[in-house]
Formats: structure tokens, C-alpha cells, sequence
């Protein structure tokens, strides 16, 4: 190509740049305002413009100042474009209207300069208008110095201040402009301007690549045409959807709708596979999940009446969104919603974040499954799986589906369990002689449901051997539960051997049981500053609705509340084993204030503690002239 016609090219963000209010996109509303005053001839002496970048602040302001200046506007207070100062305005050349970059220009010698060029008035047109850009760059003390002039210019002047970031603004200056907010253009109003831009140019290009150019520009029409030049440089005149996608690096539609119905389906393994085949094309990882995150909100919208306005996508797309949705149960796109955030949340933080991704679809593969009582199949599984028996056992067909009973379990039916009879003890490995069962242990077997009632606890796996793993049930379905049985499930509190029982440890004395406790604070020394606490507390024993309370004393709140929350359970149950106790409880109160032990610290402390002890001591300082201090 010639340097005559690349010096012709003008990009499209400065070639097509709103000249007019009728052309400017997405600020009706402000537009709208600034007509009127002009109509009435309610001009303000200063504005501010704020916004987010590319959204037409800077052409609204020159829109704006042409048109006050124009000799002939039209009806709809739209410039003429003909008369002496719309000419000079187009060509340039204007001396009514001066713009300033405030981010080179932010100096008060700067400000200086611009108020003495205020006191000239305008050659041609009726006012003098100042555009001061990305006014927020301009110094504290520059600041200052031009808030006299903007607070009462002259007549002819208007200032005109236009900033991304008005939280940085002086409050001062606030106060003596005019506020217009600019917002984000809407998807649809970028999508319809680089549709006539497209046509003016001869570009041949589809809806659904104007929408991910329009979704990758963020609200911002400037970027949407730097875009629109990036993709046109790429495809040519011919912009097909995929070269948009692969030009701009942006995740197709595609895998978002495949992975769902991967989901759907329970189908983990395709899900991995996907994943791994969008690593391999460079994109992040996490745009990846957010791109899962925002799928799942644009099918909930899809699914819901009344929110069609929330979609942002064209007719195409919003047909393969509702189809979808119509597929996915509220409570699977709420959950996948849920898991999808969470990720999201996690990620950087993740030491390894594609296995916390790879868990993630893990997950969001088991949710329809879970949801529907149906077991999880992957791709190729159900080939691979064992046939299945024609009839199953009897107690087998009370269980969820996906369920299997390990092989060490005893089998016990559910009728015999419902019943109250004693389920039969389970055969030890080394011996096929069933154990002798005691008192105790049949009053158990009745109480406490086994393993093989729960379909939760019998579903764990079980040690080698046959025989069953203890463990510890989070409910009991019976509440007459025996204190011995307590006593022998929880950790904490069980007795050793030889333990007596809550009726006989009522004949220990409150002497015999205060004297156990040196031996409980001795039990904890490898933790000292517990150990001392212990030692140092004052023991007390009263008797409340025919039980035996142990209360000790602690030094503040802050040692009573951690021990009554964290410690008081262990405490207690350590207690009753070492003193043989088992009805005794244990209580925590505050040592009161007078009979509180002083503690000394520092030196002059301690030799002041043992001369008052001492009176031999106190005489030798004395004697001596010391320096206790």
C-alpha cells in the first residue's frame, strides 16, 4: 500500500465521532438536559462531566460548546455545521473554544496562564469555552488557585471539566459545577452504531460478532471501534464469528453449553476433557469459571418470566439459552451457581488451581445426579460395568440407588431393627464363636442403631478383617441412653477400667475429691500456663438438684469463657476418670477481685513484696540506704 493511503486512514473511533447530539450514543438523557438549557438560555457558568472512559464526555463537551456558539441552530438545538463558527470549530482553527489536557497540564503556572487568557473575550461567537480533560490530574495547589475564576468568571466564559474518577475531585470544586453522570452504553446501543458503521464501510459481519465485540468493549463506545478496527484488520471485509473469537481471545459460546449438558448428564470425564482442550488454547483459567458463573446466570434469567431485559445477547443465542434452561431444574442451576462462585472466590489463593477447577466440574458433574436420586455414570462406565443380578436382597432394595453394602458388614434387615429386637453381635475375625454378650452390651445393641440401619454409615468402608470400625453416631434415635454407654462413646469423658459407677462414686468425699485435683492440673504439663491456671484456682463443692458441682476459679472473662467454650468438656471428663467421680460436673467462675492474688513483675515490685514479708530485709535496706527502684 502507498503512503498516500495509509496517510488517508483515519481510525474509526476519531473518524466516526459524534458531531451532533442526534449522533451521540447511549446519553439521551443528558443530552436531552443540555438542549433544553440551551433552548431556554439557562447556561451555567461551569460543568462537570464524569464517567467511565469512552463514553462521549469529551465529545459531548465540544457538541455542546459548538452548538452555543452556533449562529443558526436548528429546531432541535442541533449545530448548523455552516456558519463561521462551526466551520472554524470543524477546521480547527477556533479561538472561542480551547480545550486542556489537565493530566500535561496540571501545574499551577498552567491554571495561571488559562485564567489570564479568561479575561479576553471571544473574537467570534458569544461565549469562550474551556474544556479542561481528565480534570481530576490537576494538583492541590492548582486547584486552589482557579477557584476563584470558576466560582464567578466572566459573563462570556464557560468552563467545562470533564474526569473518569470524580471521588478525586475537591469538594470545592464540586460545589460550583453542574454534575452530569455519564453512564455505560448499553450492549444493544454498541451493537446498533457498529452495525451502521459496519454498512458504511462495507463490512460484512453477523450479530453474534458484534455482540462479543460489544461485550468486550465493556460499555465503552471508544473501545467497541478500536475493536471493531482490530477485528476488520484481521478478517478483512468479511468478518466471519469465529476468526472474531479467535482474534480477540474470547471463550465461544459452545463450551459453555456442551459442559452444561455434560453436567446434566453426569458426564465428568467430557467435562475434564474440555477443560483441558481450553488450557491447551491459552485461555485463563479463570475466565474459564467465570465464564461457567455467567452462563448459569444467563440460563436462571432465561428461565425466569419477566427478565428477557437482562439478556444481553442476540435472538439467536437467546433461543439456545431458553432452550437450555428448559432442561435445567432450578435447583441444579441454583447449586451450580453456588459451586461455580465458590471457586472463583478460591482460586488465587489455591496453591493448585487447576485441580481446584478439575473439583469444581467434579462437583457441578454430580449435582443433577445427586438431585434426581440417580447414581453418577461417566462416559464409557456403563459399558464397562459388571451385569447387575435380577433379583436383589430384600434389605438391599431399601437403600438409595448407587448404594452397595461392604462385604464385612453384617447383614441386618430392617424389619429387625424397627422392631426393637437385639441385632445379633458381629463375628469377630479370629474366631467363628459368637462373643459373650453382657447387660451392658445388649442394653446398647437395643438402643444405639448399627451400622448396616443407616444407609450413611454403612456405606463407609470398613477395615480389613470383618470387623466393624467403632465409630461415633451424630444422632441417637433414642433418648434413653444408659451414662455408662455415654461414658464409653465419647473420647473425652470415658472412664478406665475399674471406674466406679455414678451411684457408688456418691460416697467419695468432697476432701478425696478436691485432693484429685493437683492431679489434674499435673495431667496437663506440657501445657504450663494451663497447668499453672489449674494449680492457682480456689475449689469449691455444692450440691444442685441432687448433683455434685466442682467449681473452680480463673483469673478474668476472657480465661472463663475460653475454657467453659473449648475446655470445660475435656476437663471434666479427665476429672472424672482420675478421681472415680463419674456423677461429678465441673463449673468455672471468677476469682473475686480482693481475694485475688497480687502478681508482681518488675523488681522494684518483688523487693518491695519481700520486704513486706520480711523484716529483716526491710532493716537492711534501711540500714544501708538501698535504692529499691
Amino acid at each position: 500500500m502507498s503512503g498516500k493511503h495509509m496517510s488517508e486512514y483515519i481510525v474509526s473511533a476519531r473518524k466516526y465521532r459524534p458531531d451532533s447530539f442526534e449522533s451521540l450514543v447511549g446519553q439521551e438523557n443528558i443530552a436531552r438536559t443540555l438542549k433544553n438549557s440551551i433552548r431556554r438560555g439557562q447556561l451555567a457558568h461551569a460543568y462537570l462531566f464524569c464517567g467511565p472512559r469512552g463514553v462521549g464526555k469529551t465529545s459531548t463537551a465540544r457538541i455542546f460548546a459548538k452548538t452555543i456558539n452556533c449562529a443558526d441552530p436548528g429546531p432541535d438545538m442541533e449545530p448548523c455545521g455552516k456558519c463561521e463558527s462551526c466551520l472554524s470549530f470543524a477546521e480547527g482553527r477556533s479561538y472561542c473554544i480551547h480545550e486542556l489536557d489537565a493530566a500535561s497540564n496540571n501545574g499551577v503556572d498552567d491554571i495561571k496562564a488559562l485564567i489570564d487568557q479568561v479575561r479576553i473575550p471571544p473574537q467570534t461567537g458569544r461565549y469562550s469555552v474551556y474544556i479542561i480533560d481528565e480534570v481530576h490530574m490537576l494538583s492541590s495547589s492548582a486547584f486552589n488557585a482557579f477557584l476563584k475564576t470558576l466560582e464567578e468568571p466572566p459573563a462570556y466564559a464557560i468552563f467545562i471539566l470533564a474526569t473518569t474518577e470524580k471521588h478525586k475531585i475537591l469538594p470545592t470544586i464540586l460545589s460550583r459545577c453542574q454534575t452530569y453522570d455519564f453512564n455505560r452504553i448499553s450492549v444493544e446501543g454498541i451493537v446498533g452504531n457498529l452495525r451502521n458503521i459496519a454498512g458504511k464501510e462495507g463490512v460484512s459481519i453477523d450479530d453474534e460478532s458484534l455482540h462479543v465485540i460489544a461485550m468486550k468493549a465493556d460499555g465503552a463506545m471508544r473501545d467497541a471501534l478500536t475493536i471493531f478496527d482490530q477485528t476488520v484488520a484481521f478478517c478483512g471485509k468479511e468478518v466471519r464469528y469465529e476468526e472474531v473469537l479467535k482474534n480477540l481471545n474470547v471463550l465461544d459460546y459452545e463450551y459453555s453449553f456442551a459442559l452444561t449438558d455434560a453436567f446434566l448428564a453426569g458426564d465428568y470425564r467430557t467435562a475434564f476433557l474440555t477443560f483441558d482442550e481450553i488450557l491447551a488454547k491459552g485461555f485463563n483459567a479463570l475466565h474459564f469459571v467465570s465464564a461457567l458463573s455467567s452462563h448459569f446466570r444467563d440460563l436462571l434469567v432465561s428461565r425466569t418470566a419477566g427478565l428477557e431485559a437482562l439478556l444481553e445477547l442476540p435472538e439467536s443465542l437467546k433461543k439456545r439459552y431458553r432452550e437450555q434452561a428448559e432442561r435445567c431444574p432450578l435447583p441444579f442451576i441454583y447449586e451450580a451457581m453456588n459451586i461455580t462462585v465458590q471457586c472463583e472466590s478460591a482460586y488465587r489463593s489455591s496453591i493448585n488451581p487447576r485441580f481446584l477447577i478439575e473439583l469444581a466440574l467434579m462437583k457441578l458433574s454430580t449435582v443433577a445426579a445427586r438431585q434426581a436420586g440417580q447414581p453418577m455414570v461417566s462416559a464409557g462406565a456403563a459399558a464397562a460395568a459388571p451385569p447387575q443380578p435380577a433379583a436383589a436382597p430384600k434389605e438391599a432394595s431399601a437403600r438409595p440407588a448407587g448404594f452397595s453394602a461392604p462385604a464385612s458388614s453384617p447383614a441386618v434387615s430392617r424389619p429387625q431393627a424397627e422392631a426393637g429386637k437385639p441385632s445379633p453381635a458381629p463375628v469377630p475375625a479370629s474366631s467363628q464363636e459368637p462373643a459373650p454378650a453382657s447387660p451392658q452390651s445388649s442394653t446398647a445393641s437395643e438402643e444405639i442403631p448399627s451400622p448396616a440401619d443407616s444407609p450413611a454409615l454403612s456405606a463407609a468402608p470398613q477395615p480389613a478383617g470383618g470387623t466393624p470400625r467403632p465409630r461415633k453416631s451424630r444422632t441417637a434415635r433414642t433418648s434413653a441412653l444408659s451414662l455408662n454407654s455415654i461414658l464409653e462413646k465419647s473420647p473425652d469423658i470415658a472412664p478406665a477400667s475399674g471406674t466406679e459407677t455414678p451411684s457408688a462414686s456418691e460416697n467419695i468425699s468432697d476432701e478425696d475429691i478436691m485432693a484429685k485435683w493437683h492431679d489434674l492440673a499435673a495431667s496437663y504439663a506440657s501445657k504450663p500456663r494451663l497447668s499453672n491456671t489449674l494449680n492457682s484456682s480456689k475449689l469449691s463443692i455444692s450440691e444442685q438438684e441432687g448433683a455434685r458441682y466442682l467449681t473452680f476459679t480463673v483469673a478474668n472473662a476472657a480465661q472463663k469463657d475460653w475454657i467453659e467454650s473449648k475446655l470445660l468438656h475435656e476437663l471434666e471428663g479427665r476429672f472424672r476418670q482420675l478421681s472415680g467421680a463419674a456423677g461429678i460436673r465441673l463449673r468455672v467462675d471468677i476469682e473475686p477481685e480482693e481475694e485475688r492474688q497480687q502478681t508482681v513483675y518488675l523488681p522494684s515490685e518483688k523487693a518491695k513484696d519481700l520486704m513486706s514479708k520480711n523484716d529483716e530485709v526491710r532493716n537492711l535496706v534501711s540500714d544501708f540506704g538501698l535504692d529499691v527502684k
